[in-house]
């Protein structure tokens, strides 16, 4: 696929790195030369120096031939006119934009994004889509990541299994599997160090500590699940948040409207940002002052919180302040990072949780990128591969096979099929019918083999 990413930044940056994953010919667009060499320099990309909304950047680029363009830049403005001028000039077919602004996000306008006014097929919020994960997070003590599937009926969950005291530990992944079945859940995905194990591989699994597990269950089930793996976290009630941006206060708004959360703490350096931060949030305290101070970790209540989050803008801070928690018995780090490298310092923190930026951007635009017909989409990490929910369709080629006679290469899987009301892991004698629902894990290398297979 041809696709151009205007901006260098942050986001950029990230989703660039998720795109050069795979077969991908892809040109990014900045103004600002020194975050287009950086990128450039990390990643098999043409960078070009200039706006992305201007008519002859575009055509120098060859925007008629151009399959997608994801505008991501610091401006929602240039995002948006960027997508205007390959619609009309260049009939571009896919126009992903960036809109962070509250006031472009306001139901009100809605009917502004359509091709007769703007022509955007997707707008993005990635602070918001963090803070949304992150809420999950919160919502569900001890998971690592909520994906919701099926308007939000099913979940995979997450988690990573600490302790080898549960009541399973002797037993083999399938026995698992039918007592979970009672509680029409099913364990789908091992992620054991850089493995990636899958339940109906043939092998003779059994768990082992700091595997993480992912399950999917109908979703008010999550905390019943986890209990029986020995995940049993109290709610979160005091919850302290590390820098004042976007993503806290979007988290701080969500935490204000939950009862079972009582007490939030955002702590910023910047004295203007924290005044504006404290002008907009209710109940939040919003506390000013440098992050590493014992004076000011003192004032949060940092060493008695139930969760650290930390969405500073500085990988190494959002570490090290995680680093801090785990010291304190009973409190859980997350962290945000904008690099993969940092993933590997989890399984040294104990109850820590680490969000890869570009993990959740990309998880937003999926969908988009596929050829298949995909009605939501997750990426579980980068080179961790994906999941995709597919409907299939009266005039789908799939209809009447056996789940075997798809023929999903070795390493992917059918996770499970949901048809009414009931959620099936067993497909040795079902055939595939209209409006059947399956979530497909895929890994990287089989992505072009799985459209294929779902794109009608």
């Amino acid at each position: 696929m041809k696709i151009v990413v205007g901006g260098a930044g942050g986001v950029g940056k990230s989703i660039v790195g998720y795109l050069s994953l795979g077969n991908n010919d892809i040109i990014v667009v900045d103004e600002n030369s020194e975050n287009l060499n950086e990128v450039a320099k990390e990643y098999d990309v043409q960078p070009v120096l200039g706006s992305i909304s201007r008519p002859d950047i575009q055509e120098n680029i060859g925007m008629k031939d151009i399959d997608m363009l994801i505008a991501v830049t610091e401006s929602d403005e240039v995002n948006m006119v960027a997508c205007q001028v390959a619609y009309s000039l260049f009939n571009v077919p896919r126009k992903i934009a960036r809109v962070d602004s509250e006031y472009f996000l306001n139901p009100l306008w809605n009917t502004l994004y359509n091709e007769k006014s703007l022509p955007i097929d997707l707008i993005i919020t990635p602070d918001i889509e963090i803070a949304k994960f992150i809420d999950d997070l919160l919502n569900f003590p001890g998971s690592t990541g909520v994906f919701p599937f099926l308007n939000d009926t099913v979940n995979i969950f997450s988690f990573r299994l600490q302790t080898t005291e549960f009541p399973f530990i002797k037993f083999s992944l399938n026995h698992i599997n039918q007592k979970l079945h009672e509680l029409s859940a099913h364990i789908v995905l091992i992620v054991r160090g850089n493995r990636r194990i899958l339940p109906n591989s043939g092998e003779d699994i059994r768990l082992q500590r700091n595997d993480i597990i992912y399950i999917s269950c109908f979703s008010e089930q999550n905390t019943e699940i986890m209990r029986l793996f020995g995940v049993d976290h109290n709610p979160y009630e005091k919850i302290v948040i590390f820098g004042g941006n976007s993503i806290s206060y979007y988290l701080a708004t969500q935490i204000e409207k939950n009862n079972n959360m009582s007490n939030c703490r955002i702590i910023e350096d910047d004295a203007q940002v924290a005044a504006k931060l404290a002008e907009k949030l209710n109940s939040t305290a919003v506390i000013t002052g440098e992050m590493m101070s014992d004076v000011i970790l003192q004032d949060s209540g940092f060493a008695t919180a139930d969760v650290s989050i930390a969405v500073t803008e500085h990988d190494k801070d959002n570490m090290l302040l995680a680093l801090l928690a785990s010291r304190n018995k009973d409190t859980q780090a997350i962290s945000l990072v904008n690099s993969k490298d940092y993933n590997l310092l989890s399984a040294n923190l104990r109850d820590n949780v680490i969000i890869d930026r570009s993990v959740i951007t990309i998880s937003a635009i999926l969908k988009y990128l596929r050829k298949a017909r995909i009605r939501e989409a997750y990426s579980l990490g980068k080179g961790m591969g994906e999941i995709w929910e597919i409907r299939l369709g009266e005039d789908s080629v799939n209809l009447g096979k056996s789940v075997a006679e798809l023929k999903i290469p070795g390493n992917s899987e059918v996770m499970l099929i949901a048809r009414d009301d009931e959620l099936i892991y067993d497909f040795a004698d079902i055939r595939l019918q209209p409006d059947d629902k399956l979530l497909v894990y895929v890994t990287p290398d089989n992505i072009r083999r799985i459209e294929q297979i779902f794109y009608l």
